[in-house]
């Protein structure tokens, strides 16, 4: 039974990918184990999309589309309401909308961006 729901900042997702064994690449590997649950939204998926192919990382198009075709198909896809709270950079609002829509852990390698909340945790926290 999977007791480990999770939202994944990209910036975690994307350290993950650069270092396949490494820690945070722990948490993909319990995703595709099924040890755990990814919530996201259509916006997260999209950033997820547009970072990974950005030309610094030099990832392969092939693996990142298999990688977000997984993603696609073994996530839990979710329309998390707005939340009306000032956020330094807006992007990071969809993360924090859609942990606390479903009540799953926020991963992030940048705790001070979002508000003091439970859900949010780092990777060590977890």
């Amino acid at each position: 039974m999977i007791s480990v729901f999770i939202v994944l900042d990209t910036n975690v997702f994307v350290s993950a990918l650069i270092n396949p064994n490494g820690k945070l690449a722990s948490i993909l590997r319990w995703f595709v184990m099924g040890e755990l649950r990814l919530f996201l939204d259509g916006r997260i998926l999209f950033e997820y999309q547009e970072v990974l192919n950005r030309p610094k990382f030099k990832f392969d198009p092939a693996r990142v589309a298999i990688t977000l075709s997984y993603i696609r198909s073994h996530a839990r896809f979710v329309v998390a309401p707005k939340i009306d709270m000032p956020f330094a950079d807006e992007k990071d609002e969809m993360f924090f909308e859609v942990a606390k829509f479903t009540g799953a852990t926020l991963v992030t390698g940048n705790v001070k961006h979002y508000p003091n909340d439970p859900l949010i945790k780092t990777v060590q926290d977890i």
